[in-house]
């Protein structure tokens, strides 16, 4: 199989360190994200533009984008809270862009400080500069709908409520949503209702990717129920780093390792390898040497004559 049927898009050097106490030095992060992209990842949200007094962890984002940009094939992502940080993402040379978007107000403002419809402004004039640019520098703009499946701090999250703030993000200039579940309360049932209504409202291709954790042990069951809606970019974090420092409980994100076994040894090719993605791993390791590293894969290893796509 020549081309990739899911992309793996790894979210470790962004929500994995944001989320853990250490602070990974700025060459171990190149080093770390190098060997990522040379595994086989095509995608990896390597930091975020927000002040450095509140993530110490990705002080160092603008430089690392830059880095990021000159490794070939790469897609470089980040996350930004507002137009300020899309402007310095866009003159940092980043391919993709991710504005969170809280479906739960409660936690907009926890996270953000930012209401809906500060939000919503700030979509509109992200829209604005993007649009002022050169076609050739100018990020994809993504708008994830975080807490879309619940919040530890409102409880239920209405499904009329993610699709109606799914359609406004596009109307003010979204290029595409992405459904988040911050909290880890995802169930597969609930996956797959929520991105058919989603798609329904804003189209099908519209939505392409889910970020979801494994917080309460569902995290792979939900990427099936998301594979069976025809989603082909599945966020995850080496080791299952990460999580949201503003979602209380919000622990667990899908360990990359794990997710890359199930999806080869369903035949569906992300054109990741195996030896170099745990080369990849051992980086992290000997960078974060006081961090808990999760998976079962890189516990257990490869079963005895895996072989890709094969299995």
């Amino acid at each position: 199989m020549n081309t990739t049927d899911i992309l793996v898009s790894e979210v470790g050097p962004r929500d994995g360190l944001q989320s853990v106490k250490s602070i990974m030095q700025t060459g171990d992060k190149k080093a770390w994200i190098r060997s990522l992209a040379g595994a086989g990842i095509k995608e990896i949200e390597v930091g975020s533009f927000v002040p450095k007094t509140l993530l110490p962890q990705l002080a160092d984002t603008q430089e690392i984008v830059e880095f990021a940009s000159q490794i070939e094939h790469l897609m470089v992502a980040v996350l930004v809270p507002n137009l300020y940080g899309a402007v310095a993402a866009s003159n940092a040379g980043a391919d993709k862009i991710t504005l969170p978007f809280s479906v739960s107000e409660t936690h907009s403002q926890a996270n953000l400080k930012r209401s809906h419809e500060q939000l919503f402004d700030e979509v509109s004039a992200i829209r604005s500069h993007l649009d002022s640019l050169p076609p050739s520098q100018r990020p994809h703009f993504e708008v994830s709908l975080s807490t879309a499946f619940g919040c530890t701090l409102e409880g239920a999250v209405s499904e009329s409520a993610v699709t109606r703030s799914a359609e406004r993000l596009m109307a003010q200039g979204a290029d595409e949503v992405g459904l988040s579940d911050t909290t880890g309360y995802a169930t597969p049932d609930q996956v797959k209702r929520l991105i058919q209504s989603v798609r329904r409202a804003v189209g099908h291709d519209k939505l392409t990717g889910v970020h979801l954790h494994n917080t309460r042990g569902l995290g792979l069951a939900n990427v099936l129920a998301a594979l069976e809606m025809d989603i082909t970019t599945i966020d995850s974090s080496m080791a299952g780093i990460g999580g949201c420092p503003f979602a209380p409980g919000a622990s667990g994100n899908i360990v990359t390792e794990d997710l890359v076994f199930m999806l080869e040894s369903m035949g569906l090719n992300t054109g990741i390898d195996f030896e170099k993605l745990f080369e990849s791993r051992a980086i992290l390791a000997a960078a974060l040497p006081n961090e808990e590293l999760f998976g079962f894969i890189p516990q257990a290893g490869l079963p005895l004559g895996w072989v890709a796509n094969e299995y």
